[in-house]
């Protein structure tokens, strides 16, 4: 796969008093791309439930580059940046484009695995890695071992 997004409207709620969209928007907008991802590419609620085991966010940052507004359309993408042998950990990459041209946002994070019942960091099931082999590399992707 060379591309994915997904796109969104803006809605009322998701403005601030200045009336762009909240901070905390942007990294909602991510978790739904790369959870929307990972659902259509086998990590589902019940791969997850089935596993007991779960993404966590270990660092995550945005890079706020033009304002959105309401009435804008949005492409959140996403690519993977970083990742692990046996998809332990992995570095995702987001770039919010408003209304087709516009770079609006970058976002960073850093996640793992957390086995649900122990609460520590876990080992995902190797079915998982085939969802990640499937996630658009940046440019400057590096596999770390």
């Amino acid at each position: 796969m060379q591309h994915y997004t997904k796109e969104l409207e803006i809605r009322w709620a998701d403005l601030d008093p200045n009336f762009h969209v909240l901070h905390s928007k942007y990294y909602d907008f991510g978790a739904y791309c790369r959870m929307s991802f990972f659902s259509e590419n086998g990590i589902t609620v019940e791969a997850l439930q089935e596993h007991h085991i779960g993404p966590i966010i270990l660092r995550e940052e945005c890079i706020f580059k033009k304002e959105i507004r309401f009435g804008d359309i949005i492409s959140v993408s996403l690519f993977l940046r970083k990742l692990t042998t046996g998809c332990r950990r992995w570095t995702l990459y987001h770039e919010l484009w408003k209304n087709g041209d516009i770079l609006a946002a970058q976002i960073t994070l850093d996640g793992a695995w957390m086995d649900t019942r122990t609460r520590k960091l876990a080992i995902p099931p190797d079915k998982f890695s085939a969802c990640f082999d499937a996630i658009p590399r940046t440019a400057d992707f590096t596999h770390i071992p």
